[in-house]
């Protein structure tokens, strides 16, 4: 009966610092987060004559340049399926088209006011600030 009497409750991991900063600190974060993920726009240029890849003297490769050798590749591999040069044909147009792709993405902030973006920034690093505070161990003598 004891031992129970000696548990001591601890606070957020496992400190003593306080469950509501933890708490407060964990919604701003989150909320602060949110909005500004929120106010950032994808945009791409992706499509078939789009560059996706240019090289030094103006030569460009579109994304349908690169359909060619996927094309080939799925071929041999119908043709004879133990191939190596239509499997390497068919995955790397994959993994060139995949990389092009994301290479295109764009992001871009949405028109906001500066009291949007300082609300925003306050709750998100106040957040970080507070959730990092209540994981701090405020009792400089620990009793064990």
């Amino acid at each position: 009966m004891s031992t129970l009497m000696k548990v001591k409750v601890k606070g957020a991991g496992g400190t003593d610092g306080g469950v509501g900063q933890f708490i407060i600190g964990f919604l701003m974060m989150c909320g602060g987060g949110y909005m500004l993920l929120n106010a950032i726009r994808v945009t791409t240029q992706f499509g078939m004559g789009y560059s996706l890849y240019r090289f030094g003297g103006g030569l460009s490769i579109t994304s349908g340049m690169i359909l060619i050798p996927f094309m080939f590749g799925v071929g041999i591999i119908f043709y004879n399926s133990r191939n190596v040069i239509g499997w390497l044909l068919a995955i790397g147009s994959l993994a060139a088209l995949i990389f092009g792709v994301i290479s295109s993405i764009q992001f871009r902030m949405s028109h906001m006011s500066a009291f949007d973006i300082i609300v925003i920034l306050v709750l998100l690093v106040g957040g970080i600030g507070l959730f990092l505070r209540s994981l701090h161990n405020f009792n400089k003598t620990a009793e064990e």
